[in-house]
């Protein structure tokens, strides 16, 4: 027997970050689809009107998010069901209507932000007309979702996740004081005005959305069936590593949506609250505002994060909806299927973003849009993680992988912040 050769002191760390990398997935592409044109405008406008005061609510936010997505996903991966159909199963029916309903209506009126958003950016950068760009996004989200084989459309959408970097290249552009950011980020500034509020709940509402508790559980039903897997709760003997794979998944991609968000209120505080510049109402306005103040590559590539980020969040919202339509009516669904396989889920896929983009020519405000979208979110965020709370710690449903008790800790406070912003949100 020859000898062994020494293993390179590079091989192991390499094996391990490839490793760690195929384990990225659902988590990592729900965490970078919170960060879509519609949030990147909420961040815009938080970091050019109040500067580096409110960035401390980024890290304040991170956990609750990455604890309530933890849950979704943890509910589909244990019970091989989506939120939906685990609500039909042991809900009464009008919770899972009443549920399905709002997640349309905010996952459309969302979707023509987006898709709206992503037109002006296109505009912004080549000429011509947003409502034009707006369908043809619309048209492309939709080939791709449905007509490409689910494997190399989750690739398709991990490296859109890229995207996001785009803004870390925009901070790197701009003069930042980071003695003043970083105490902006470390040190709640807590001010008690609407204004302020207003803001909070803006931030929170953005990051923790319902569209992402349903898109995140239906990923990880789908990739149970992709691996020929069984749901959890028959095979307990795997739910060790697949749970602690999970936890690592969301954590990443909610910490790397977390971090760009926080890269986005920084560029705009340094970019344009520095100098006077304090209202934008949506991403391609801050944009444009960022052109003359930073130049032309910062504004270049902010507008071309956020197509890009829209192509990542437009299948996303699309997708939770029909999820959600499916397992409502028991039809079958799965990007995993083929079209003529599922052809109610992929048709449910169409209308909610030919819905969407319908909206960009009717004359929508985009802020009255994404006020609509916030209400709606807050109408059913609350509600929704206490019944998935519910569902977590159920021993019928979820048998011994109910939640531990650091998570259910977690969820209440989760559930017990977002029904205070949403209570907030109405009476601002």
């Amino acid at each position: 027997m020859e000898p062994s050769t020494p293993a390179s002191p590079a091989g192991p760390p390499l094996r391990t970050r490839t490793s760690f990398l195929r384990t990225l997935g659902p988590g990592l592409i729900t965490g970078a689809a919170d960060d879509d044109p519609s949030g990147i405008a909420t961040y815009s406008q938080v970091g050019a009107q109040f500067g580096y005061s409110l960035a401390w609510t980024i890290p304040f936010s991170f956990p609750l998010l990455a604890v309530t997505q933890g849950i979704s996903a943890g509910i589909g991966a244990v019970t091989g069901q989506g939120i939906a159909q685990n609500l039909r199963r042991h809900y009464p029916p009008w919770v899972l209507r009443f549920a399905v309903l709002l997640l349309l209506i905010a996952n459309v009126i969302n979707l023509g932000a987006d898709l709206g958003a992503m037109g002006a950016a296109l505009e912004l950068l080549v000429g011509g007309s947003h409502h034009l760009y707006a369908v043809v996004f619309a048209l492309a989200c939709v080939f791709l979702e449905i007509f490409i084989s689910y494997k190399r459309y989750v690739n398709v959408l991990k490296w859109l996740t890229l995207s996001l970097l785009a803004y870390v290249a925009v901070v790197l552009s701009v003069n930042v004081p980071w003695s003043d950011a970083l105490y902006g980020v470390l040190v709640p500034q807590i001010v008690f005005d609407s204004d302020h509020a207003m803001a909070l709940i803006a931030v929170l509402g953005t990051s923790i959305s319902p569209y992402l508790f349903f898109w995140q559980a239906g990923e990880e039903v789908e990739e149970q069936h992709r691996q020929h897997r069984l749901r959890l709760g028959a095979n307990s003997h795997a739910a060790g590593p697949e749970l602690a794979r999970i936890r690592g998944d969301t954590l990443f991609g909610m910490g790397f949506s977390h971090l760009v968000a926080l890269f986005i209120i920084i560029a705009t505080a340094a970019a344009l609250n520095a100098n006077g510049i304090t209202q934008i109402e949506t991403s391609s306005q801050a944009a444009e505002a960022l052109r003359p103040i930073a130049g032309d590559f910062a504004f270049a590539v902010f507008a071309a994060g956020i197509i890009g980020t829209g192509m990542l969040a437009v299948p996303v919202l699309a997708g939770s909806a029909a999820y959600a339509v499916a397992e409502m009516f028991r039809w079958r669904e799965g990007l995993d299927r083929r079209p003529s396989e599922a052809k109610a889920f992929y048709a449910t896929i169409a209308v909610a973003t030919l819905g969407g983009v319908t909206l960009t020519f009717v004359g929508l405000d985009p802020i009255r849009a994404l006020y609509w979208s916030a209400v709606v979110n807050g109408i059913l965020a609350a509600p929704l993680m206490a019944i998935m709370m519910a569902i977590a710690m159920n021993p019928r449903i979820m048998g011994r992988l109910t939640l531990p008790r650091w998570m259910m800790f977690g969820g209440v406070l989760a559930t017990l912040v977002m029904a205070l912003a949403s209570i907030g949100f109405f009476v601002l």
